[in-house]
C-alpha cells in the first residue's frame, strides 16, 4: 500500500479531481459556477460587417489642431480672428505680425502638418503621410474602441477584428432578442464624442433666422437640444476641449433623482477647463454629446478640478451606455452598417451535435484501439485521456473561455495527441521487454526514454498554438486555446498521471507476469 501514495499517483487524482468538479456545469448548464460561453457559430446571435467613414477622422485631427491653437493663442494673450476649420485645413488670421515667431514656433510642434501664409492668413493644412496615418489609426481606434464597449457592456467574448482595408468584422454570442440587437447595434454606432464649446453670445438670439452657411461665416455651428430638437444652440465651431482629454464618465444621480453622468478630465484638461470658465464667468458653456447639447449652463465661476456633469434626461440604460461609451473613448469616425445577419440558434444546436458526433466517434475509436492494442497498458492510457477532457473543460470555464466550432475541432484534434505520448511510453516499455528487462526497470526506462520524444512533439506543437493565437482572430484563436490547453493537460495526465499509476500497480504486475494482459505482448 506504500505505493499508493506516490506524489505522482496524487498530482493526478487532485488534477482528475479538479476537471470533474469545475466542468460539471458546463456539462448540464447549471446556474452556478464557471461555465464554457458558446461562441456566434454554435449558440446564434449577431453577424455585422462595419465601414468606417476615415475621412471624418480626418476633419476631428483639424478640429483638435483649431482647440490647441485657440488654447495657445489665449494663453499667450497673442490676438487671432476668424480661426475656422474647412474640409482639409484650418485658417486664421494673425492681428500682430510681431507675434509671428512665437506662432510659428507653435505650429512646428504640431507633427504632421505644413502650411502656407497668404499675407497675415494662415492656412494649415495635414501632410498626405499624415492622412494615411489618420485613417488607419481611425480604423484601429475603431476596432479596440468597440471591442472595449461590448467587453463593458457583459457580452461574452465578442469577435471585433479589422477585416480587409477599412471594414471591421462584429461577432456577438447569445444575441437573440430585436432589443439587445437594436442596444448593442446604438451602443457600437455611438460616437460618444463629447466636446465642451462656448456659445456666441453675441448672436444666440440669431440662431432661429440664420442658416447654416450664415453661422459658418461667423466661424459658428447650430446645434440641436438633445431633449427637444426645435430649440437650437449657436455654438462657436472650434471646441474648448473635447473627450481625448477624459479619463472616466460615471452614472450618478441628481437632487431628483435622475440619472446623470459625472466625468473628470486630465490635468491638461483640467487646466483649459478651468482657465476658460475662469475668463468666461457670466457667459454659457455648452457640454456636447455626438453633435446634440444636453446643456447648457451659465458659468458662475472658475471650474477647478476637471469635472462636469452631463444631464439630458436619461434613462438608467441609457446613461449607462453613454458613460459605457465615454469611458471607452470616442469613435474617431463614424462607423456604418454594410451587412448584418442573425445567426439563428438552430444552426448552432446542428453544428454542436455535428461537433459532439464528431468527438465521442473519435474518443471511442481510440479507447477501443488502446484497449485492443496494448491491453491494461490501453486502459491506462484511456484513463488518462478522459482525465484530460474534464481538465480541457475545467480550465476553459475558469477562464471563461469562448468555445467555438474550430474550438471543439481543437479539443476533438487534442483526444488523438493525447494518447500520442502514451503510445511512445508503451511502444518503449515494450521493446524493453521483448530484451527481457525486468518489468520495473521497463516502466522505469520506458518513461525515461520517451520523455524526449514526447516535449519535443509537444513543444513545438505548443509554440505553433502561441503563434496562432497571437496573430490570429476569432476562431483561429479559439482553436489555438483549445489546443494549448489540451497539450498542456496531456503532458500533466498522459505523462505524470499514467507514471503514478504504473507505480501503484507494479507489485501486482510483476506477480502477475501476465504481459499480455498487462502490455498486449508475450514474451518470448
Amino acid at each position: 500500500m506504500g505505493r499508493l501514495f506516490n506524489y505522482r499517483l496524487i498530482i493526478f487524482m487532485l488534477a482528475f479531481l479538479f476537471g470533474i468538479v469545475f466542468s460539471v456545469p458546463s456539462f448540464f448548464q447549471m446556474q452556478k459556477g464557471p461555465k464554457i460561453s458558446l461562441g456566434l457559430d454554435l449558440q446564434g446571435g449577431l453577424h455585422m460587417l462595419l465601414g468606417v467613414k476615415t475621412d471624418e477622422a480626418i476633419k476631428s485631427k483639424l478640429k483638435s489642431i483649431a482647440s490647441s491653437i485657440k488654447y495657445f493663442t489665449d494663453d499667450e494673450e497673442i490676438l487671432i480672428d476668424d480661426l475656422r476649420v474647412k474640409d482639409k485645413s484650418v485658417e486664421f488670421t494673425l492681428m500682430d505680425e510681431d507675434e509671428r515667431p512665437k506662432i510659428e514656433e507653435m505650429l512646428k510642434n504640431i507633427k504632421g502638418i505644413s502650411y502656407k501664409l497668404e499675407g497675415n492668413k494662415y492656412i494649415i493644412t495635414l501632410t498626405p503621410k499624415e492622412i494615411e496615418s489618420v485613417k488607419e489609426y481611425a480604423i484601429k481606434q475603431a476596432v479596440d474602441t468597440i471591442r472595449n464597449r461590448l467587453d463593458q457592456f457583459g457580452l461574452a467574448e465578442p469577435t471585433v477584428a479589422k477585416q480587409g482595408k477599412d471594414k471591421i468584422l462584429v461577432e456577438l454570442p447569445g444575441i437573440k432578442t430585436p432589443e439587445q440587437e437594436q442596444r448593442a447595434r446604438e451602443l457600437i454606432a455611438k460616437a460618444a464624442h463629447l466636446q465642451l464649446m462656448a456659445i456666441d453670445e453675441k448672436r444666440a438670439d440669431q440662431v432661429y433666422n440664420m442658416s447654416e452657411e450664415e453661422a459658418a461665416e461667423y466661424g459658428d455651428i447650430i446645434l440641436p437640444d438633445a431633449k427637444n430638437p426645435k430649440r437650437k444652440y449657436l455654438v462657436h465651431e472650434v471646441p474648448i476641449l473635447d473627450g481625448s482629454m477624459l479619463t472616466d464618465a460615471r452614472v450618478a444621480f441628481d437632487r431628483a433623482n435622475q440619472p446623470v453622468i459625472n466625468f473628470t478630465l486630465n490635468s491638461a484638461g483640467a487646466k483649459i477647463f478651468g482657465d476658460f470658465t475662469g475668463k468666461n464667468v457670466g457667459k454659457r458653456l455648452a457640454i456636447v454629446l455626438d453633435n446634440k447639447v444636453y446643456s447648457a449652463p451659465v458659468i458662475r465661476e472658475r471650474i477647478g478640478g476637471g469635472s462636469g456633469q452631463i444631464s439630458g434626461g436619461f434613462s438608467i440604460e441609457e446613461a449607462h451606455d453613454v458613460a459605457i461609451a465615454l469611458r471607452s473613448g470616442a469613435l474617431l469616425a463614424p462607423v456604418v452598417m454594410l451587412e448584418k445577419r442573425s445567426v439563428g440558434p438552430s444552426l448552432g444546436a446542428d453544428s454542436i451535435k455535428a461537433s459532439f458526433i464528431a468527438l465521442i466517434s473519435g474518443f471511442l475509436l481510440v479507447v477501443f484501439f488502446m484497449i485492443v492494442y496494448y491491453g491494461m497498458a490501453g486502459i491506462i492510457a484511456d484513463i488518462a485521456l478522459v482525465a484530460n477532457l474534464f481538465l480541457i473543460v475545467a480550465v476553459m470555464a475558469l477562464f471563461g473561455a469562448t468555445l467555438t466550432l474550430p474550438g471543439m475541432a481543437g479539443i476533438v484534434l487534442t483526444v488523438g495527441m493525447a494518447v500520442d505520448a502514451n503510445v511512445i511510453i508503451n511502444e518503449r516499455i515494450r521493446e524493453l521487454l521483448r530484451s527481457n528487462v525486468s518489468i520495473t526497470k521497463a516502466v522505469e526506462q520506458g518513461y525515461s526514454n520517451a520523455m524526449s520524444a514526447i516535449l519535443d512533439a509537444n513543444i513545438t506543437t505548443l509554440i505553433a498554438a502561441v503563434i496562432l493565437y497571437a496573430y490570429g482572430t476569432g476562431p483561429i484563436k479559439g482553436f489555438a486555446i483549445t489546443m494549448s490547453i489540451g497539450i498542456l493537460a496531456s503532458m500533466l495526465t498522459a505523462i505524470l498521471g499514467t507514471h503514478g499509476i504504473y507505480e501503484y500497480l507494479l507489485p501486482k504486475i510483476e506477480r502477475s507476469k501476465n504481459l499480455k494482459f498487462w502490455f498486449g505482448i508475450e514474451r518470448k
